[in-house]
């Protein structure tokens, strides 16, 4: 039935199919352990259901309001006569409502802390846990509810002194995006929101473009935040992504690009977050205790004491999630804190004239005033740092204006300049922008018991700085990037030249020497990433040898002339030598954290072209070779390829692209990814052949799977023999397909393409388990023919997919020959249908599974993406499942049925790498052509 494909194929895609599993494996398993503490309530959790209007409840069944409590706060609040501040949780895709106790439990135990000066009343919502990440059809309903719930939960403060007028959101997952999209509803005030946190929100694009709604749903979103960017001018948004460790949203996508130009919106990563300094997954981004404490604490220093609600100025607001998200002084938050700071001069004043000082304090008795007068250092060095390992919240750094020889009575706090990192914090100061200053301050307190240290030293910024190209993406780690650092010194500045791309990946080692000393330090390494707030920070003990990965989630932006820079924070007396190399699986890594989501359209690309080869095949040669041996010959990606990258071209030119506009034609996807920095022919190279090692091992996959269900069909029936020509259509399947299209109407769309998959594989199993019974019968000795055909069942017969050709026994029998070679190809082509559809099942089971879970609600899923998609294929499939390739072969339009698949092919990688919803119909359109041949 064809020849098995070669064993260099074999190798070349088993080669491939190796690097998507490395690729897959780096993504899933590879990343930092989790540095997260987990959250604990003190009181056991109660949440109490909010009572919402008959009419919103009958508009809403599925979905419900809570109020959160713990012991005594629980009782005292079951009257609902609240006197907090609210905020109301948002869960995400199958989130559930229960997270919010994380939040709830922390700020709870704040407001208990200040004897309930200022507390908050958290309020989550029930989304019934809905896959809205996946079905888009229920983001609409999910945000019409929480706009009735925020009109709800502002009623219930109305009798208070100072009711609030807002409420404060946090969004988990797509519950950021619900929030966002409250502003597109026409009735919604924007002021009814102040203040919105978002974790783990994918804002940019769907994680899985798998239906119009969801797409359509973003477009309306993020256009609305753009083009009526009034309506947001006085709500502050902080977007929180987890880093490497969420594989499920990568981070570049919680990433908001255009809001990044007002001073509204703020995007972290939270291994950049002050005090959490660790990367999250999609889950433990909720309950993880640092991140949550800096959350809570955020939303403390917003209150307007006042009002005792949220401030109402933005730029407050703004000030404070800098504070606790960005850049974290040591200090607790000021709104205008005083710099002019008055100094004991009775304490002990000490001049420090070296460039470098260390002092380790332990049992300090009395207080003490270090000064190092800056006049001399100014000609021989461009900057002063300092660190103090330290970490309360005092001020430890001024700076004089005039002073006497001895004491500085008044300075500046330059404590405000530093910054605070895992185990010291550290002010770099540059002198040149300080010319009135004309000493540094170091104020050491009287301490007991306590142990730390303050080092400082005044350098030349080239003598710590140095630039350290990155080596190429193809060097696959052979080569290497290497510098050494000969002086000592606190701080190293290493600029990553040519450090720009998300596909870029490598391992930094960092080994340092230290001279012999009790009690050593350690050092902190931070990769700095200037265009983008995704900084991520290694601690270790020095001497070490230490290894750091070294990624992005965001490209530079092309008007961005900043390097990456990895700063080292050091001991005065320890020598560091940084290399670099390329990670290859990392590379790999990346391209599948980015573009994974795309793979089931290469994958669909190759079967298009192995199935339009099969018809090539099948017309010129009167043959039709295997799925496999077919995509093997057919799938070369410079069939498609070219064709994406000249269309792309030609969009650069305006008659072009008005010419594309008159034909109405959607925007190329590559152009799309190409204004979010993710686009790269060499990429769109890689992922084709990805599909096409997928595509080879899922084919080879299903036919071993096909002679294990035929085996086990033979086991339990008798062969009912070949089928012979029959019409297509009788009046049983004709109404089978218009029992499965009121199915389909009535239902769920994608529930009828289950079943007429289901359907459509029973009856490729059957005709394979009766071709091979013929094989064999037709293999043997003729006198064993008949015994043979009344034991099939019992015997073993060869696999029908096998190449190999009739024995001398069959060429007895011409007309059987035929018959069963007709029928062989017959199979072979139901074969590779069966692969398209079970790509198409795949891509419309999210709703089924939606619909499914949601039965109790509706019997009918509305809206219903894949309703029209399931009407299509199954009239399609209702006469294809009964076709032969005889018909096909003197059709006249076989010729065009042959070549269609190769368009598909190239339209399908053009159009559906975001839009993966309309890969299914490029496959119906060559099915539907195929359809044709068997009647025309």
């Amino acid at each position: 039935m064809g020849r098995s494909p070669g064993v260099a194929a074999a190798l070349f895609y088993g080669a491939v199919a190796a690097l998507v599993l490395l690729g897959v494996r780096d993504v899933l398993f590879v990343y930092e352990e989790n540095r997260c503490s987990m959250t604990y309530m003190y009181e056991y959790p109660e949440y109490l259901k909010i009572k919402l209007p008959k009419k919103i409840s009958r508009r809403f069944p599925a979905y419900e309001l809570y109020l959160y409590g713990e012991g005594n706060y629980a009782e005292e609040n079951k009257n609902l006569i609240l006197t907090g501040i609210p905020v109301l949780f948002l869960p995400g895709n199958a989130g559930s409502y229960k997270q919010v106790r994380s939040l709830g439990s922390i700020a709870l135990r704040k407001a208990e802390d200040i004897d309930f000066k200022y507390h908050f009343n958290f309020f989550t919502v029930n989304f019934n846990e809905e896959l809205v990440a996946l079905y888009g059809g229920s983001l609409h309903r999910q945000t019409r509810f929480v706009h009735e719930c925020i009109k709800v939960i502002l009623k219930l403060y109305k009798d208070q002194e100072f009711a609030p007028s807002s409420v404060a959101i946090v969004g988990h997952s797509m519950g950021g995006l619900v929030a966002r999209a409250l502003l597109t509803l026409k009735n919604f005030k924007p002021e009814f929101i102040n203040l919105l946190i978002t974790q783990a929100t994918p804002h940019v694009a769907p994680v899985m473009p798998l239906d119009k709604y969801l797409t359509d749903f973003y477009t309306a979103v993020n256009n609305h935040w753009i083009l009526k960017a009034q309506d947001v001018r006085n709500l502050t948004t902080l977007s929180v992504a987890g880093g490497f460790r969420d594989y499920q949203v990568h981070s570049g996508l919680a990433f908001l690009p255009r809001l990044s130009q007002h001073s509204s919106a703020l995007f972290v990563v939270s291994s950049a977050v002050p005090r959490t300094w660790a990367s999250t997954d999609h889950l433990s981004i909720v309950w993880c205790k640092e991140l949550v404490l800096a959350t809570i604490r955020a939303f403390f220093d917003v209150i307007d004491e006042t009002t005792k609600q949220i401030t109402e100025d933005p730029k407050k607001r703004m000030l404070v999630l800098n504070h606790h998200f960005v850049r974290h002084p040591a200090k607790f938050f000021e709104e205008g804190p005083e710099t002019l700071t008055e100094l004991k001069g009775t304490l002990i004043w000490i001049k420090i004239k070296s460039s470098k000082w260390t002092y380790t304090v332990y049992n300090e008795s009395d207080g003490k005033y270090f000064m190092f007068p800056l006049s001399n250092h100014r000609k021989t060095y461009s900057h002063v740092h300092c660190q103090n390992s330290m970490l309360g919240t005092s001020s430890w750094i001024y700076g004089c204006l005039n002073s006497s020889s001895s004491v500085c009575l008044e300075g500046f706090d330059l404590s405000w300049k530093a910054e605070l990192l895992p185990t010291v914090k550290v002010v770099t100061l540059k002198l040149q922008e300080y010319p009135a200053l004309s000493n540094l301050v170091i104020y050491v307190p009287a301490i007991n018991g306590n142990k730390f240290t303050l080092d400082c030293e005044f350098f030349k910024e080239d003598s710590r700085t140095v630039q350290l190209p990155v080596t190429h993406l193809f060097s696959f780690g052979l080569s290497s990037s290497k510098i050494v650092f000969s002086s000592a010194g606190l701080i190293y500045n290493v600029q990553l030249q040519h450090f720009c791309q998300i596909y870029q990946a490598f391992n930094i080692y960092i080994e340092s020497h230290c001279n012999p000393h009790k009690g050593r330090k350690t050092s902190v390494y931070r990769l700095h990433v200037p265009w983008s707030h995704e900084d991520s920070i290694t601690v270790s003990k020095v001497p070490s040898f230490t290894e750091i990965s070294a990624k992005l989630h965001i490209a530079q932006p092309e008007n961005d002339s900043t390097v990456a820079v990895l700063n080292i924070y050091s001991s005065v007396d320890c020598q560091y030598e940084v290399t670099i190399k390329t990670s290859f699986s990392q590379v790999l890594g990346q391209v599948i954290r980015f573009h994974g989501g795309s793979l089931p359209v290469y994958v669909i690309s190759n079967m298009l072209l192995a199935y339009g080869g099969q018809l090539s095949a099948l017309i010129s040669t009167g043959q039709c070779s295997d799925f496999v041996l077919a995509l093997a010959r057919a799938a070369k990606p410079y069939k498609v390829d070219p064709i994406v990258n000249v269309v792309k071209f030609l969009l650069g030119f305006n008659w072009f692209k008005d010419i594309w506009n008159v034909l109405f034609l959607p925007e190329l996807d590559a152009v799309l990814l190409n204004k979010r920095d993710m686009w790269d022919p060499l990429v769109s190279l890689i992922l084709f052949l990805f599909g096409t090692g997928i595509a080879y091992w899922g084919g080879i996959l299903f036919s071993s799977s096909l002679r294990l269900f035929s085996s086990l069909w033979l086991s339990l029936t008798r062969p009912s023999g070949l089928p012979k020509d029959s019409k297509l259509m009788t009046p049983r399947r004709a109404f089978m397909a218009i029992l499965l299209i009121f199915v389909s109407c009535t239902t769920c769309g994608a529930f009828a393409v289950l079943i007429i998959y289901i359907h459509y594989m029973f009856k490729v199993i059957k005709l394979h388990s009766n071709v091979r019974t013929e094989q064999n019968v037709l293999n043997m000795d003729p006198k064993y023919a008949k015994e043979t055909s009344d034991n099939s069942n019992k015997e073993t017969v060869k696999n029908c997919d096998s190449t190999e050709t009739i024995t001398e026994a069959a060429a007895a029998s011409p007309t059987a020959n035929r018959a069963i070679d007709n029928v062989v190809n017959s199979l072979k082509i139901h074969i590779t249908i069966i692969n398209l559809l079970t790509w198409i099942v795949l891509l419309s089971s999210p709703s089924l599974i939606y619909w499914f879970k949601n039965l109790r609600y509706n019997i009918r899923l509305d809206p219903d993406p894949c309703r029209t998609m399931a009407i299509i294929l199954v009239s399609t499939l209702g006469i294809l499942m009964n076709s032969s390739t005889t018909k096909v072969k003197s059709s006249k339009l076989s010729k065009i049925a042959a070549q269609l698949p190769l368009p598909l092919s190239a339209a399908v990688v053009a159009f559906g790498p975001m839009h993966l919803y309309r890969a299914p119909y490029f496959v119906i359109c060559s099915l539907l052509l195929h359809m044709l041949c068997c009647i025309v």
